[in-house]
């Protein structure tokens, strides 16, 4: 029979067959954010006209991006321990915050952008991929 340990161990690391769960989740959120994009790019298109849905494009990007960085720092650090990963879901969500703001910031700065279209949409566009993704998850759409 297999010690505690070892089968504690295999659970917490994951396969090398298929992808970490966290990785999964980045990946459908990225799809979800396909058909999330257009709809916000046309109504800051309709509202800013073309100034505003490339904002928008642009804060969905953010997003899309920050989810995907969120999702392997969060996989790999379950490669590493639990502890780890416990940190990284703490810590690492507070950095990607920080690094949405910055993004946006430095685009804001260096381009004349509509900074209202792209932080609502990047807003917006946050909240409904991750209550897409938690609804998925809660009616096991997805495996």
């Amino acid at each position: 029979m297999a010690s505690d340990d070892s089968v504690s161990d295999a659970m917490h690391r994951p396969s090398a067959e298929t992808l970490p769960v966290e990785a999964i989740m980045s990946r459908n959120m990225v799809k979800r954010a396909v058909w999330v994009a257009p709809v916000l790019m046309i109504i800051f298109g309709v509202a800013s006209g073309v100034s505003g849905a490339v904002a928008a494009g642009v804060g969905v990007a953010i997003v899309v991006v920050n989810f995907l960085i969120g999702g392997w720092i969060m996989s790999t650090a379950a490669a590493v321990s639990l502890t780890l990963y416990h940190a990284a879901a703490l810590f690492g969500f507070f950095i990607r915050l920080g690094l949405i703001t910055m993004a946006m910031l430095l685009i804001a700065s260096v381009t004349d952008i509509d900074r209202t279209a792209m932080g609502v949409s990047a807003v917006v566009s946050y909240l409904t991929l991750l209550s897409l993704e938690a609804v998925s998850v809660v009616k096991s759409v997805e495996k």
